[in-house]
């Protein structure tokens, strides 16, 4: 399965996407959607969350399934982390949300397409 990319190869600069298409229907839909902080792991590290949530994230039970030692495992575990854009031991700072967001939630809101509910849900950072 093809992955999407997440730097341009050209330039470097991260890749926005901007549209979906369904071949089964002939949908398209266009936008700006936010393809999350998981984009920005390899593969590698991807398999390692994924056997780390299969473990119920005890690094010790990974040990003996992936046949590497509990430090060699924390460490990996704190680059992921740090790949995610956080850093170990920090407590995690407000959402900033743009202004262009805000307005966006707003005028939905406004026009009656969300509740008041998501409008804050989405104004303090939720998805």
């Amino acid at each position: 399965m093809k992955t999407l990319p997440t730097q341009c190869p050209i330039c470097g600069g991260d890749i926005q996407v901007t549209r979906f298409y369904c071949h089964d229907c002939d949908t398209t839909v266009e936008g700006h959607f936010e393809t999350g902080r998981f984009m920005r792991l390899s593969s590698e590290q991807l398999q390692f969350v994924e056997t780390f949530v299969r473990c119920e994230g005890k690094l010790n039970r990974m040990e003996s399934e992936v046949g590497m030692s509990y430090p060699t495992l924390r460490s990996r575990l704190l680059e992921i982390i740090r790949a995610l854009g956080y850093e170990p031991g920090r407590e995690e700072p407000p959402v900033k949300v743009s202004d262009e967001e805000r307005r966006r939630v707003l005028d939905e809101l406004d026009q009656g397409r969300i509740s008041a509910e998501d409008a804050m849900r989405l104004l303090q950072g939720g998805e």
